[in-house]
C-alpha cells in the first residue's frame, strides 16, 4: 500500500460519511429550530419537547434517504475493493 493510497482512502471515507449523516443532521437540525422558535414564541421551557419531533424527523430522512445512502455506500466498497486488488495485481 502506496501512502497515497492510504491518505485517498481516508478522505474518500471521510466525504462518504460526511455525505451519509447530512440528510439526517439537517433534518435534526431543522426541527431542532422550528421547535426553539415555538418555545421562544410560546414562553414554554420543556426541555425534553424537542426529543420526539427530532427523532421522528431523522428517522423519515433516514427512510427517503436511504436508496441514495445504499447507493453511496456500495460506490464507496466497490472502489476500496478496486483499489486494493489494483494494488494486489
Amino acid at each position: 500500500m502506496t501512502p497515497e493510497f492510504v491518505i485517498d482512502l481516508g478522505r474518500n471515507a471521510v466525504k462518504t460519511v460526511l455525505l451519509i449523516s447530512s440528510p439526517m443532521l439537517l433534518s435534526g437540525l431543522i426541527i431542532g429550530l422550528l421547535v426553539s422558535i415555538f418555545q421562544a414564541a410560546t414562553q414554554i421551557n420543556e426541555q425534553t419537547m424537542t426529543f420526539i419531533p427530532k427523532i421522528v424527523a431523522v428517522l423519515v430522512s433516514l427512510i427517503l434517504f436511504a436508496p441514495w445512502i445504499i447507493r453511496l455506500m456500495l460506490s464507496f466498497t466497490e472502489n476500496v475493493f478496486n483499489g486494493i486488488t489494483l494494488l494486489g495485481g
